[in-house]
């Protein structure tokens, strides 16, 4: 999947996520999605971002979410951040950051949490 993402084919991509979503859970897609997203942004950052901006759908990208917020929170909580002063968590999962709690996190995810 990583491959698939770094040709930045937005066919190829979306055919592999289909065949995905055929095949396994919505949250074991989110988890094929996130192994693939690691992977990616140690071998091709700018393929990264654009994978999370045109290539990942909206349901899966909701499941990424619910994966990894509780992760993040805990280790913005671990970095000495207040929630509800510093960042705050949607009823869907999403994380709303100030500019403190944006600067804690990598600078790869940043462009994407601003969002």
């Amino acid at each position: 999947m990583s491959r698939a993402m770094m040709t930045r084919n937005r066919t190829i991509g979306a055919d592999l996520v289909t065949s995905l979503k055929v095949q396994l859970s919505p949250e074991a897609v989110a988890g094929v999605m996130l192994i693939s997203l690691e992977r990616l942004v140690r071998l091709d950052a700018e393929s990264f971002v654009w994978s999370v901006e045109n290539l990942i759908p909206a349901d899966v990208m909701q499941e990424i979410w619910k994966i990894t917020a509780p992760r993040t929170y805990s280790r913005l909580v671990k970095k000495g951040l207040i929630p509800g002063k510093d960042f705050s968590a949607g009823a869907s999962g999403q994380l709303f950051l100030n500019s403190k709690a944006r600067a804690a996190i990598s600078p790869v995810t940043q462009t994407r949490w601003e969002q």
